[in-house]
């Protein structure tokens, strides 16, 4: 109720990306086709981890886990953007502007933990093979995929709470094509600088996760040199993806959350890195570099087909 009180702003306009009608409808074909590939593409991993006997170790159930993330975290701003190119009044209620704030959080981190577990497991399969087994458990694995969705639900709840405890009594036009920290704290018509201290907190759980990924891949990329040469080759082709997928995803949003916002273009067209091409990059990263994948995709195909 509180919230209400100090708030006189009922709902925020979003300027989006371009105030250009010709770049709108070309942005509108452009992110549609994005996010359909985003959902086809992650789903189609899914079902193939799923229904595969094959793909069963940990590091396809964590890819499972990361491609679900991905649908929920595009599906956050992607549809509200692709439909709010073809209107005049991209208009969000207070209430929808916490919800994207909040969802937007909470499985943007989610995924930074997925990650994050991703490169333990290929730490202990490729430097501890002997103990693999014993440590990346069904149990330890699901603890993990549990855990990154209480982390990302604690960071989001914060990062959200601290917002709208914020009054705004207008103007209340955001800059941006979706509700997001950095721009809802300059509307905000009080000093916001407290929380803006802890949003730059928010972005070091970001740079510390990076941290030890890195870390990790060094580990194992010292540890390589002591393999046979196709052992060496399979653990590169699995981590390759692995470590394109993490400076995608991590470049723009340490970017984005650690720097003191500056300008907000800058911010919107790196946002839609992270938001949307990262997403839709993850399916094929993993997919088109594993011969496991694709060869479950394709006895998967070959079923369908066969039961037509």
């Amino acid at each position: 109720i509180h919230m209400e009180n100090a708030s006189s702003v009922k709902e925020f306009i979003l300027l989006g990306l371009s105030e250009n009608q010709g770049v709108q409808k070309i942005c509108f074909v452009m992110f549609l086709f994005f996010y359909t590939i985003i959902v086809a593409g992650n789903l189609l991993i899914i079902i193939t981890v799923i229904s595969s006997r094959r793909l069963n170790s940990p590091m396809y159930f964590f890819l499972c886990s990361l491609s679900f993330v991905d649908i929920c975290y595009s599906s956050v701003t992607a549809p509200k953007m692709i439909a709010d190119f073809l209107v005049k009044n991209k208009t969000i209620s207070f209430a929808g502007c916490v919800a994207q704030l909040f969802g937007f959080h909470f499985f943007g981190c989610t995924e930074i933990f997925l990650l994050t577990a991703m490169a333990y497991d290929r730490y202990v399969a490729i430097c501890r093979p002997l103990r693999y087994a014993g440590l990346m458990t069904r149990q330890a694995c699901g603890r993990m995929v549990m855990g990154s969705w209480a982390g990302g639900f604690v960071h989001s709840a914060v990062q959200t709470l601290l917002t709208t405890q914020l009054p705004f009594c207008g103007p209340n036009k955001i800059d941006h094509y979706f509700c997001d920290v950095h721009p809802l704290l300059r509307l905000a018509c009080t000093d916001t600088y407290a929380v803006g201290i802890v949003v730059a907190a928010g972005g070091m759980i970001a740079l510390s996760c990076f941290f030890v990924l890195v870390v990790s891949y060094v580990v194992i990329l010292v540890s390589l040199r002591s393999q046979t040469y196709e052992g060496r080759q399979k653990a590169l082709s699995t981590c390759g993806s692995h470590i394109t997928v993490v400076i995608l995803f991590f470049g723009p949003c340490t970017f984005i959350y650690i720097r003191p916002s500056s300008s907000l273009l800058e911010d919107k067209s790196v946002a839609v890195f992270y938001t949307l091409i990262t997403p839709m990059l993850n399916p094929l990263i993993y997919t088109l570099r594993n011969e496991e994948v694709k060869s479950a995709m394709r006895k998967l195909w070959s079923r369908k087909l066969g039961r037509e």
